[in-house]
């Protein structure tokens, strides 16, 4: 065990009901109830997404059998997250006992090269396939390491150290990292932003540094710093690509997503490129954003919207269909790919985030930023998030059955066909859900935080 870090995840739970405000003591049993009970579905201490009440169906990307938990958030290592975060606001020996438990079946899952796939198959070996898509190794990392900073374990050790040398030993030549690791010879070998595979990698190894301080993890980095530096394309259009091939272009990968520049990939690099900056110190990591910031606010769709893909050199949106089939419009591609893929996303919430981060950053320069960001809340900050808090808190306390479980009743959600692609068909059915579980319990123990911070 050595340094420590604290993570804080912040959930929306919407209501329109008014409450009476929760007391600690309430908030502290809710975590504890709701803390048991999930606890109480989860297999070798792993957890899917959903499962039915009766615990007779469970789902991940699909329907799962019961030897099977998931990786990729909001899996087992997200709802681990949860509970350690509950363990860090309340010291519940319970939910430190759930999250090692977490650990332990991550470890299980671990295969040969000291990664994770999707899910993990109790009734078969690992696989020897890395994937860094979606978060998934990424993901069992950052909560393993986050874990190693509360508790002494030889085999929580001994995982990492396999896990953070498949980081270093997985880095591309250039210093991005493949979509899966090893070689697959094909566009897996790519380095690639999509679904913030790089970006993930660079927070992992961020993490890593300040828990750790070894030498070699900020090698990585520098590394991961200079890939992000010269994948920027030139200007007019100074963005960047989902995926990049071994001459550094911008590349093919699944059949509807083209080589091509993406707004929110460029926004999830210069969020990146802020983090490097702030943890490193190194100037240059400044220097891409403000031609990138201005290009995206320029490119914006009239409907107020930004395509995901933007067309190199021309600047137009691009549609594609599986096969490589380019459509020329949203509306006329096929029902599966319109509706199971976010040709078009709003970012105007994500942009303005990023555009006050930088300008803070401008503004107040390094030291002054990162010694603000550590600064406890003002009297009537702390008052404000607690009142804003307070009708949420409320809603999770009232809606936590006697059992302490959450159930969303009459959930509707993608029907999956096994072996099929998605049609375009729901279902409904009532569900506990991870991810209510764990926005739940983190909406809770900050509010029990700020309440300790009143004292």
């Amino acid at each position: 065990m050595l340094a420590r870090i604290n993570f804080c995840i912040i959930s929306v739970f919407t209501v329109s009901t008014s409450f009476a405000e929760v007391s600690r003591a309430q908030a502290e049993a809710a975590i504890e109830r709701g803390i048991n009970y999930f606890h109480s579905l989860s297999n070798r201490g792993g957890y899917v997404y959903s499962v039915t009440p009766d615990l007779s169906r469970r789902w991940g990307e699909g329907l799962l059998d019961e030897n099977t938990i998931e990786v990729q958030p909001p899996g087992t290592p997200a709802v681990g997250m949860a509970l350690l975060n509950a363990y860090n606001t309340t010291g519940s020996s319970i939910a430190l006992n759930a999250a090692h438990d977490a650990a332990q079946a991550l470890i299980l899952g671990q295969n040969t090269h000291g990664g994770w796939q999707h899910t993990i198959q109790f009734d078969r070996p690992a696989g020897d396939m890395v994937s860094f898509d979606d978060d998934q190794t990424q993901s069992a990392i950052s909560f393993l390491m986050a874990l190693d900073q509360k508790v002494d374990d030889s085999e929580l050790t001994a995982a990492i150290n396999k896990a953070l040398n498949l980081m270093k030993e997985a880095q591309l030549e250039n210093g991005g990292w493949p979509h899966r690791y090893p070689s697959q010879g094909d566009y897996h070998d790519y380095a690639t932003f999509n679904d913030e595979g790089i970006n993930d990698c660079i927070r992992v190894m961020l993490e890593a540094l300040q828990h750790y301080g070894r030498q070699e993890d900020e090698g990585v980095l520098l590394r991961a710093g200079r890939f992000l530096m010269i994948s920027q394309l030139p200007p007019p259009q100074p963005g960047w690509a989902q995926q990049y091939n071994e001459f550094l272009r911008p590349a093919w990968a699944r059949s509807f997503e083209p080589p091509s520049i993406c707004p929110s990939v460029t926004l999830n690099n210069i969020n990146s490129l802020l983090d490097l900056y702030i943890h490193i110190g190194r100037s240059e990591y400044l220097e891409p954003i403000p031609d990138s910031l201005k290009w995206i606010e320029g490119i914006r769709l009239p409907n107020g919207k930004w395509a995901r893909f933007v067309e190199l050199y021309t600047g137009k949106p691009l549609y594609y269909d599986r096969g490589r089939i380019r459509i020329d419009s949203l509306e006329e591609l096929s029902e599966e790919r319109r509706l199971g893929y976010g040709y078009q996303v709003d970012l105007r919430r994500k942009l303005d985030s990023i555009k006050q981060r930088h300008q803070q950053i401008i503004e107040l320069g390094r030291d002054a930023y990162i010694a603000r960001s550590d600064a406890s809340p003002s009297v009537n900050t702390l008052e404000n998030r607690i009142s804003q808090l307070s009708t949420k808190v409320s809603a999770i306390f009232e809606s936590q059955d006697s059992n302490g479980a959450w159930i969303t009743k009459n959930d509707r959600f993608k029907k999956r066909t096994p072996g099929q692609l998605w049609q375009g068909d729901y279902e409904v059915a009532d569900r506990i859900s991870s991810r209510i579980f764990i926005d739940n319990i983190d909406i809770l123990c900050e509010y029990v935080r700020l309440l300790d911070s009143r004292k």
